[in-house]
């Protein structure tokens, strides 16, 4: 004869507390290029400042947002602190918007 199996609820598991103050990835360096060149697989070659090439991947949050970007886009990249050959792309900036965004005027209250 077998075990007979319990009916309703199951037993709690316990929980365990995440660590805020652990230790957080490191963060990248966010710069900003042209899009040079697209390759498969959301891969792109993205020109940035004093002529160096960047291969950077869209970002997830992009590709679930269905955002194009072409060749000759300027986009926001941010690179990663192990490769700095290597990136992800984050923004893709309009053609009528600036490079760095400006602080709006103070208004008077």
């Amino acid at each position: 004869m077998g075990t007979r199996r319990q009916r309703g609820r199951r037993p709690r598991r316990h929980k365990v507390p995440k660590d805020p103050g652990g230790a957080a990835k490191e963060e990248g360096v966010e710069v900003e290029g042209d899009v040079l060149q697209a390759l498969p697989d959301t891969f792109f070659k993205v020109e940035i400042a004093e002529g160096h090439e960047v291969l950077a991947k869209l970002a997830g949050r992009l590709r679930r947002a269905r955002i194009r970007v072409n060749p000759g886009d300027r986009v926001r990249v941010e690179l990663s602190p192990y490769d700095l050959n290597r990136g992800r792309i984050t923004y893709r900036l309009r053609n009528d918007q600036e490079a760095v965004p400006e602080t709006p005027p103070p208004t008077a209250s």
